[in-house]
């Protein structure tokens, strides 16, 4: 089989690898189509600080499970399935309290373990989750983006009293932006970018207002319109966020950071306790897989309006190069392998 393989930063190769067989308790997934995230991007550039090499990278992928270990029920053959990336023990104080997303020896595919870049993964037979035949495949890969989104709004309790105000429009920022918007229909949701083109994007899927912040102010547009956010996403990721998102929320507001950034945040404590704020922190996702499908299978998301490119699986270099350098049209970007 042919996988992706990052050897270690910068020198990725396409290599020829034996087919592997499932052990006990996992199975074996003929990879379809595989999406292409900003971590795999970190991961081949070397900025990722959990990952080993040499990986095979890809954590967002869906196919058909062909080959099955000792204990997997045999009807699961022929399934189609996406995967969770999430591997966790089960046992430890986070998987106790409904958090295998930090659990305390966790691996993620294609990060500490190889990943679904390749022509077939094996995987845990848990992780493995059934799409039901009305999700259409190219929906079926967009599950694991949208669980970010299901993780993040999942620890806030959205209402629709709630106006929300969310930091970038890529990917995790456009996945929120729909589940905030569409599933728990809060009153209003505002986007900040500074990409004219992703702007457009967001309002597409679903954002009340779109404020571009290399042309103006935040703060000034919202003083001027009298808004205070209940709720707020930092989808973008930066340090200077956290500051200024004290600022502009309301009394009682809930603040939610997604970034990685070994930088600090200047952030005062009177800023956040003379309102009461509440600050929550998400990492990939506890679960939530299912509630993605039942999404889905409602239609109450479209991940069609993030897929922007398409590639064989054999031209990953030129798709990572897009993903990297066109952020204004390129948003997310899917690799076939098995058609």
């Amino acid at each position: 089989m042919k996988s992706i393989v990052i050897k270690q930063p910068n020198q990725l190769e396409i290599e020829t690898r034996a087919l592997p067989q499932p052990g006990a308790g996992e199975v074996r997934v003929k990879v379809k189509l595989a999406g292409i995230c900003g971590s795999d991007s970190h991961i081949y550039r070397g900025h990722n600080p959990f990952a080993r090499y040499p990986r095979v990278i890809g954590h967002e992928f869906f196919g058909i499970i062909d080959a099955i270990g000792e204990g997997v029920a045999p009807s699961r053959l022929g399934e189609r399935v996406a995967v969770d990336p999430v591997i966790s023990c089960g046992h430890c104080y986070p998987c106790s309290v409904g958090k295998p997303n930090v659990c305390t020896s966790l691996v993620v595919l294609g990060v500490h373990r190889d990943g679904g870049f390749s022509e077939y993964a094996v995987v845990p037979a848990r992780n493995a989750w059934v799409v039901p035949d009305v999700i259409p495949d190219e929906h079926a890969v967009m599950i694991e983006p949208f669980t970010i989104a299901a993780n993040v709004t999942g620890q806030v309790n959205p209402g629709a009293q709630d106006i929300a105000l969310v930091y970038g429009a890529g990917p995790m920022g456009l996945t929120t932006i729909q589940v905030l918007k569409h599933v728990y229909q809060v009153k209003q949701v505002i986007v900040v970018d500074r990409i004219e083109e992703r702007l457009e994007m967001a309002q597409r899927s679903g954002a009340d207002l779109a404020i571009n912040n290399l042309q103006q102010s935040l703060a000034a547009i919202l003083e001027e319109k009298g808004i205070q956010p209940t709720l707020i996403v930092d989808a973008a990721c930066h340090p200077a966020i956290l500051q200024e998102a004290a600022l502009l929320a309301s009394p009682a507001a809930r603040i939610v950071l997604m970034g990685f950034s070994s930088e600090p945040s200047s952030i005062t404590q009177q800023s956040i306790t003379g309102k009461e704020i509440s600050i929550f922190t998400s990492r990939l996702n506890a679960m939530k897989f299912p509630i993605v499908i039942d999404w889905l299978s409602r239609g109450l998301i479209d991940p069609t309006t993030l897929i922007t490119h398409t590639f064989g699986y054999q031209h990953i270099t030129d798709a990572l190069e897009l993903f990297e350098k066109n952020q204004r049209q390129c948003c997310k970007v899917l690799l076939t392998f098995n058609p």
